[in-house]
């Protein structure tokens, strides 16, 4: 099997790492078995990342390796130690790359610049280890949160060619050897059809402006069918300012004469779409042919009633290119004088973030009452607060279900069931399809009040007894001892 040297188009599987779980530990040493909770957070997960690269012509490195995954956040350990941050993994992508997602086919992004950047997908936040759960009421907590999970999606990467000016024509009318005569690149030239396999791409300079050319190649009658190669790389001429229809007046195929190629080739545009806006010029190839400017001569009269410029060139000779190559620079400066002028008016306005001020997170969440279900109605939360403390919830651990439950309460989730008509014993939902089902239980004391009366810990005030009755025996003695002291030196 052959392996292609030109990919432009392929699907690819992108894994963000997942955070690392926080850890539940309480600091330990001799005479001090309860120290408090040192327990670390969990690093973030890596993320994927796709950035432009000016060496890269081909996506076909993703061609080979479909599948990409970032590494994972590390968990949190005792002694105060965080985990460490999964790494990032940055995939280099060719100039002109159109991010799309593959199951939607919603546009992601449009990387047109070198450097560009665009995070495919979010690395999972690492869960908070007990340390930082610790507050004033809640002195030492039994449990930590999960880390969350990395973002996983299919995305399609599409490669279009930026170039200035579009080549199009029929197989072997010149389109490879005019970018080699107006440009230093140098294309695969032969006289079969079908020579060029892959969008050429040339730099052309043209007093002072400088563009550059591609060209399609392939391009036949019935390519918007399948046919030949052309329709799927008319994609690298959709950003262009211009097309050249490249004319063979020395083709020896019968049926073949300008007029019809050029009919030909305008109604595989037209069945592509999105090109009826660019400027058109004619460029009448192979001139210095036996009988090619009496045939120029010809149709050149019907093409421009048409409305086209047409050059009469020779691709060997040098023939009229100057005059070609001039033509394509003037309507690409004026279409960049207008680009800049529209940019120009677009004048963004600038709010910079106040300093120290974080943004406002989003406490908005939806209650939905969806049917029968088990013991009830079935009620359904949905949120981007709630749904991520689902899963940063240790089920296994009912102090950390109690933690869950005070963060609904004090979000409103409680008051607004109770609010819709809930009644004790219906089911609710947290979530979309993987949801979290419950039974609710109003105004009872949560899991995180199992161990001790909320805001305490039997653990630490097990130990306040002893250690007041050691401070009162030691007050005790010195006060002995003060007396003691005091009856002698009255001796």
């Amino acid at each position: 099997m052959a392996i292609p040297s030109f990919v432009d188009r392929v699907k690819l599987t992108v894994q963000a790492g997942n955070g690392g779980h926080g850890c539940a530990s309480v600091h330990r040493e001799k005479f001090k078995p309860l120290g408090g909770p040192d327990g670390g957070n969990g690093g973030d997960g890596g993320s994927v990342i796709l950035r432009v690269s000016e060496n890269l012509n081909s996506l076909i490195e993703y061609h080979r390796q479909s599948v990409r995954k970032a590494t994972n956040g590390q968990p949190g350990r005792g002694g105060h130690q965080h985990g460490a941050k999964g790494e990032d993994i940055v995939l280099e992508v060719p100039v002109g790359t159109v991010v799309t997602d593959a199951e939607t086919g919603e546009h992601l992004a449009d990387l047109t610049q070198a450097g560009d950047e665009y995070v495919a997908v979010v690395g999972g936040k690492g869960g908070l280890g007990n340390e930082a759960l610790a507050t004033a009421a809640r002195k030492a907590p039994g449990f930590a949160l999960l880390g969350e999970g990395g973002e996983s999606r299919l995305i399609q990467l599409e490669l279009k060619v930026l170039a200035d000016v579009g080549l199009v024509g029929f197989p072997s009318a010149g389109k490879s050897s005019l970018i080699a005569a107006i440009s230093r690149a140098k294309p695969k030239i032969a006289d079969y059809p079908f020579t060029t396999l892959v969008p050429n791409l040339g730099v052309v300079v043209a007093g002072d402006t400088t563009y550059t050319v591609a060209d399609v190649p392939g391009l036949i009658e019935g390519a918007s069918l399948g046919k030949g190669l052309g329709f799927d790389f008319l994609r690298h001429i959709e950003r262009c300012q211009a097309i050249v229809h490249v004319i063979d007046l020395g083709t020896w195929e019968p049926g073949r004469e300008p007029i019809s190629d050029l009919d030909v080739i305008e109604g595989e545009l037209k069945a592509h779409g999105g090109l009826e806006d660019r400027v058109r010029l004619i460029a009448l190839n192979k001139c210095d042919l036996p009988e090619a400017h009496d045939l120029a001569d010809l149709v050149r009269p019907d093409l421009e009633d048409r409305g086209y410029r047409v050059f009469v060139i020779s691709t060997k000779t040098g023939e009229g290119l100057n005059a070609l190559k001039f033509a394509m620079a003037d309507i690409v400066a004026e279409r960049r004088a207008i680009v800049a002028d529209e940019q120009a008016e677009e004048r963004p306005v600038i709010r910079p973030k106040a300093v120290g001020r974080a943004p406002a997170a989003d406490d908005s969440f939806t209650i939905a009452k969806k049917g029968d279900g088990e013991g009830g109605f079935l009620w359904r939360v949905r949120g981007a607060k709630p749904e991520r403390w689902i899963k940063q919830t240790d089920f296994n651990n009912a102090e950390a279900v109690g933690y869950l439950a005070d963060r609904l309460n004090r979000l409103g989730v409680e008051d607004k069931l109770l609010e819709l008509g809930a009644c004790e014993g219906d089911a609710v939902a947290i979530g979309g399809d993987d949801a979290v089902v419950f039974d609710f239980r109003p105004q009872i004391e949560s899991g995180a009040e199992i161990l001790a009366r909320r805001g305490e810990d039997q653990r630490l005030e097990t130990q306040r007894p002893a250690a007041a009755r050691r401070r009162q025996l030691d007050a005790e003695y010195h006060a002995w001892r003060a007396e003691q002291e005091g009856a002698a030196d009255a001796d």
